[in-house]
């Protein structure tokens, strides 16, 4: 009950947003909501299952750039070019995730990197097709969602209704399961549990619920970078996720609020974020093992 009094509580303070600042706070608050669900997402992986990867920004980035395409290259309205987009990512997360879960800890990690490289040379050198270092821009958008407040709330409510599903999931008979994998993988599969299907299922669903926060990053940026695919993307979210807390539902999400709020602060004062972020991090690991999360509840499993 707790947790979802705090969920509400931060839905409407989320939806009263655009009342309290202008376009650019509407603007941060929408990228705040795109990367939180990219967090959850991720965390689905990573808190939930166990599963460390290097890689996760290449289904980002493959909704961000199919989104784009059909919009703009093949004039797909909307209702079919965001489903279209998402799918894209979910197939390339099928593939990748069957050759990924065969293998375990470093080598797992290991070779999400290299796939997401791959994405990111594919994208670097197709440039026809994606703009190559130039990126794809003047993204083709409905009018209506042009303007700030229309798509402000577009976004809230998409990734309002994932986080939802993503939180069902995590508490479902498969979250349970997940979470045996996560904490005896050789007992589970003596229990009859099939360890490889279910690390399958779940990389598939990061992968189909990141291509959601990857297709709105298109729409609210109105262009596509190679950057999204660059390693640093996938260690974005993994910062995300270990400053908010991975042992909680909500934690990467407020690790996502907060490392996007500290580097739009710290690098109007100075130019040395990384070495800040740095700093924050070595803090949080030494005397927040929880996360942020940590400080404003004892932590509870999977709350």
């Amino acid at each position: 009950m707790r947790v979802l009094l705090l969920a509400i509580a931060a839905l409407a303070g989320f939806a009263a947003l655009p009342f309290l600042f202008g376009d650019y706070g509407i603007f941060l608050g929408a990228e705040i909501l795109i990367f939180i669900l990219f967090a959850l997402a991720f965390n689905l992986m990573l808190g939930h299952g166990g599963l460390v990867s290097f890689g996760h920004a290449a289904y980002f980035a493959i909704a961000a750039y199919a989104l784009a395409i059909l919009l703009t290259t093949y004039n797909w309205p909307l209702g079919l070019a965001f489903p279209g987009a998402v799918l894209m990512s979910t197939v390339a997360a099928v593939i990748i995730g069957y050759f990924c879960v065969r293998l375990t800890a470093i080598y797992f990690a290991m070779l999400t990197l290299a796939f997401s490289q791959l994405v990111w040379a594919i994208a670097f050198k197709w440039s026809d097709v994606t703009g190559g270092d130039e990126g794809f821009v003047g993204v083709a958008i409905p009018d209506w969602l042009t303007q700030p407040v229309s798509f402000y709330y577009v976004t809230l409510v998409v990734v309002a209704i994932c986080s939802a599903m993503l939180w069902v999931i995590v508490h479902s008979a498969f979250g349970h399961t997940l979470r045996a994998t996560r904490e005896n993988p050789q007992r589970a599969e003596f229990l009859g549990i099939p360890v490889r299907k279910v690390r399958l299922v779940t990389f598939i669903l990061s992968g189909t619920f990141t291509g959601v926060a990857g297709a709105l990053f298109t729409l609210l940026n109105r262009a596509v970078f190679v950057e999204f695919a660059w390693w640093t993307k996938s260690a974005e979210v993994l910062i995300m996720s270990i400053l908010g807390g991975v042992g909680s539902f909500f934690g990467p999400a407020l690790g996502a609020a907060a490392l996007i709020l500290l580097d739009r602060q710290i690098t109007e004062i100075t130019e040395y974020w990384p070495t800040v972020l740095g700093i924050i991090l070595l803090i949080v690991l030494f005397f927040l093992p929880d996360g942020l999360i940590g400080l404003f509840k004892k932590r509870k499993p999977d709350a």
